[in-house]
């Protein structure tokens, strides 16, 4: 008997580490990355998740367009901002892959107070109106327990959405019904700002 349920739990296991692992994950050169202007270190795991929407460029369908995607967004960031990459750790396209953009352990340029201690992960598109395809959300779902898992990010993070790192109506990021979504995810949190002030978000 107790072999039996030794095995179930283990079988239990091993199908979640394997639902998670099954990420893809395109690396920079792949999607066609210039190097960063400067690398700034990041202490895992980070107590913070942020989600974004890109807004502009528009969600992308196909891998090509996903690519595309990236290299707007890293030209707008390192051209027009002369920020040091791509603001997002990550992004998530509407192929189904996620796209490495300052990886797991360097400081972005997403969120002004969290860029030290948290993975910003974009869903590309506009998610103000309507919600990302089921396989995005769960790609970044995915996504975040793989980084709790290789110790990127802490058990009890906090998930946010842009917008809650900001003073109110500085920003619509991630979109309101983006918003509205991802706080139903596991560890969202109404209130938030490092530095002691906090605003809700009811």
């Amino acid at each position: 008997m107790y072999s039996l349920l030794l095995f179930v739990i283990l079988a239990d296991f091993l199908r979640e580490v394997c639902a998670i692992s099954d990420v893809d994950i395109v690396p920079r050169d792949a999607w066609g990355a210039r190097p960063p202007y400067m690398i700034e270190a990041m202490a895992n795991p980070v107590p913070y998740v942020v989600i974004h929407h890109s807004y502009i460029p528009p969600a992308c369908n196909t891998t090509e367009d996903c690519m595309q995607a990236m290299r707007s967004m890293q030209d707008y960031h390192q051209l027009n901002h002369s920020w040091n990459d791509i603001g997002y750790s990550f992004a998530v396209g509407g192929d189904g892959r996620a796209y490495m953009g300052r990886g797991w352990d360097r400081v972005g340029a997403h969120a002004p107070k969290f860029n030290d201690k948290s993975i910003g992960i974009c869903i590309i598109g506009d998610w103000s109106a309507d919600l990302p395809p089921e396989r995005q959300l769960k790609v970044t779902q995915d996504l975040i327990e793989m980084g709790v898992r290789d110790g990127a990010i802490q058990k009890d993070y906090i998930l946010l959405g842009h917008k809650q790192t900001k003073k109110k109506g500085a920003t619509e990021c991630p979109g309101d019904r983006l918003f509205e979504e991802i706080q139903t995810w596991p560890n969202w949190q109404n209130e938030a700002l490092p530095d002691g002030k906090k605003e809700t978000f009811d």
